[in-house]
């Protein structure tokens, strides 16, 4: 009978993880449904690869030529001018000598796989330059690492190229080294338009400066401009809230993401909300009636929905590398602390700038871990990129990865009666509710389907944002 194996290793869980899987029967499900949010990123952890074998696997991953599929790279960037009080990636200040030698081994590591069959063998759709802050980077280091971007990379003809960065340093001079180099979308963390929101969380700009920034990159009309905002910082009312939302209209912008905040345990935000400095965050009920106003606000607008937290305002932002990162696609990882995955191994370079450049002049990929995806990834993944776009289909996933899909039933029947989920004909869509605790979903559903495939089941929790 369908979904009974399910049932049966649901029947053999503990109380604690049995509600952690499925949630609670709790009256309101926008608010109540889980206990707390999970897991930042949802995910199956692989088998570790053993340090001594870190270099042998790269080379024989990069000395295979590509399988015909969209690819992505991601560059790490590991440095900031200031440090925001809610951020989890904070690792370096900027320092201009350290600056100019980590460009020098980040160009140098690049060039090492440029000629690899792997490299060479198909075109690169997306690339990402994340951090940290890139945009703290100088006009002349920018230029001279988006040069070997394009010099070492086969990028797509049709390709996107991310910078992420902040308002402050949209100047001329440092958007007209990306623009001219090839960057052509660039993420800005505004966080809040509110000036007093801002600058109690460690950001500089006001609200008009803001605006008048975005109009001035917009203006260029060479990049899609996107814009983050968090939701549930302190002293960010929900009539707070309601005007970031509204500034969405009218801002120089092609896109937005709205993300929900995680206070992460031991973080200087935690800290200073404890000492008294700031006042407390929105607890998880109100940040999730912040997301139920949101996308309600934005829904009624004509912006098109491209996955649970990210909208297109206009045609030109297509979010390539979040969706190709969403559906599993390889990721080839460049820099401190920079993460990818090539064919069923999961990678992570050095945080440690030091260590890092010390590999890289030694002519070794700076790997700090390795994992082997366990069996049954390629469905993991489909499956975490339905719901970032918040539906499920089961016949479609068993028509392609097999009947044992179907076990989920059960599992999606409960769901469905406490609000999560809304069955049709053939495919289960996320409610409004369901969208907030998506997470938790995606989590529990790879872990279900771990247990199916693997007659086995073992939760594992992967760290969470503390809250409070």
């Amino acid at each position: 009978m369908r979904g009974s194996k399910l049932k049966q290793i649901l029947a053999n869980m503990s109380a604690e993880q049995y509600a952690l899987t499925v949630g609670t029967a709790a009256g309101e499900p926008l608010t109540e449904a889980f206990s707390r949010k999970r897991v930042v990123h949802a995910g199956v952890r692989g088998k570790p690869v053993m340090p001594a074998e870190w270099q042998s696997t790269w080379q024989r991953l990069v000395g295979e030529r590509p399988k015909p599929a969209e690819r992505a790279a991601y560059l790490h960037i590991p440095f900031c001018r200031h440090r925001c009080l809610y951020c989890g990636f904070f690792q370096n200040y900027s320092e201009d000598e350290l600056e100019n030698a980590y460009i020098n081994s980040l160009i140098k590591e690049l060039e090492m796989s440029k000629d690899s069959p792997y490299l060479a063998g198909g075109p690169v759709n997306a690339v990402f330059i994340g951090g940290g802050t890139p945009s703290t980077l100088s006009p002349q280091n920018a230029a001279r690492l988006l040069s070997a971007v394009r010099n070492c990379l086969p990028l797509a003809n049709d390709y996107e190229l991310t910078l992420e960065g902040r308002i402050h340093d949209l100047t001329a001079d440092k958007i007209e080294a990306w623009l001219a180099n090839g960057v052509n979308r660039v993420s800005i963390g505004v966080q809040s338009f509110d000036t007093d929101v801002r600058r109690a969380v460690g950001r500089l700009d006001d609200t008009r400066t803001i605006l008048e920034r975005l109009e001035r990159l917009s203006g260029y009309n060479q990049a899609a401009v996107i814009i983050d905002l968090i939701y549930g910082l302190p002293n960010q009312t929900g009539e707070i809230w309601n005007e970031d939302l509204a500034l969405l209209k009218t801002a120089a912008i092609d896109g937005m993401d709205l993300y929900q905040l995680n206070i992460f345990q031991d973080s200087a935000l935690q800290q200073a909300i404890h000492a008294g400095k700031l006042p407390p965050a929105a607890t998880t009920a109100e940040q999730a009636g912040m997301f139920a106003v949101a996308e309600a606000e934005l829904s009624a607008q004509v912006f098109s929905r491209l996955s649970i937290c990210h909208w297109a305002k206009t045609n030109r932002e297509r979010s390539m590398y979040n969706v190709l990162t969403k559906a599993g696609r390889n990721v080839i990882p460049f820099g401190a602390g920079a993460g990818g995955n090539l064919d069923g191994v999961t990678m992570f370079l050095n945080r440690d700038v030091g260590k890092y450049m010390e590999s890289v002049a030694a002519g070794c990929k700076p790997v700090a871990g390795m994992f082997v995806q366990p069996a049954g990834s390629e469905l993991h993944n489909t499956v975490v990129a339905q719901l970032e776009r918040g539906y499920l289909n089961l016949s479609l996933l068993s028509a392609r990865f097999g009947p044992a899909v179907l076990e989920l039933d059960p599992l999606l029947e409960l769901w469905q009666a406490r609000g999560l989920l809304q069955s049709g004909p053939v495919t289960a869509k996320l409610t409004v509710s369901g969208q907030f605790w998506y997470m938790n979903i995606a989590q529990s559903v790879l872990e279900c389907l771990h247990a199916l495939l693997d007659g086995e089941h073992a939760v594992e929790v992967q760290p969470i944002a503390a809250q409070g």
